[in-house]
């Protein structure tokens, strides 16, 4: 049997998760958004959920929380610890499994703040928005839309709509945020908000 994840120390303030991309090859303006970022929510008192790596955004956005002062909280599963070259310096778990990551960072989290990333990351955002169009929670969804990055997706979204497949109301769903100031205005504005309304079938 799989040895259980260590506990993870208390904290009292709110907790941000931040999806986003561990690629090196990323435009560098993406990884300076994403350090922008995790060094807002160290001064706001936010506690920094995220995929525990130290590589491409992720590794950018964790280093500037870790020394802006702010809380840290890495999950990463343990097969992905050479590619994306765990980040030690802050609090970390390794888990056995992708779906324990993401259940263990959705847990530890308050609201979700989405930068540009690949695959992985869009698996993960659109797991989040299934859950919520399903109302099984009413977390804030944040999309940090660096240069537009999103708004293929969000056309995409808008297509769903227009063809039947899901209501107008689920547009609602998430917030767009083209900068990093912007997206902390919004966490302030909306993690207060609660409520399960997306799911008007």
């Amino acid at each position: 049997m799989a040895a259980s994840p260590a506990p993870i120390a208390p904290f009292d303030g709110p907790s941000v998760c931040l999806f986003c991309g561990s690629s090196e090859a990323a435009d560098p303006v993406y990884t300076a958004a994403a350090a922008a970022f995790g060094n807002a929510a160290a001064l706001a008192g936010w506690r920094l959920v995220y995929g525990g790596g130290g590589v491409g955004l992720m590794g950018a956005a964790a280093r500037a929380a870790h020394a802006g002062g702010g809380r840290v909280l890495g999950v990463m599963p343990a097969f992905l610890r050479s590619r994306e070259r765990l980040f030690d310096e802050v609090e970390t778990l390794v888990v056995t499994s992708m779906h324990e990551r993401k259940q263990i960072m959705y847990d530890q989290s308050d609201a979700f703040v989405v930068a540009p990333g690949g695959i992985g990351t869009l698996e993960e955002v659109v797991e989040l928005l299934s859950w919520k169009r399903l109302d099984l929670h009413g977390k804030p969804v944040i999309f940090l839309n660096v240069d537009g990055f999103w708004d293929t997706f969000f056309a995409l979204m808008r297509h769903s709509v227009e063809t039947g497949f899901t209501p107008p109301s689920f547009l609602e769903a998430w917030v767009v945020c083209d900068t990093v100031e912007a997206a902390m205005a919004a966490l302030r504005q909306d993690a207060a908000e609660d409520g399960l309304k997306y799911d008007q079938r």
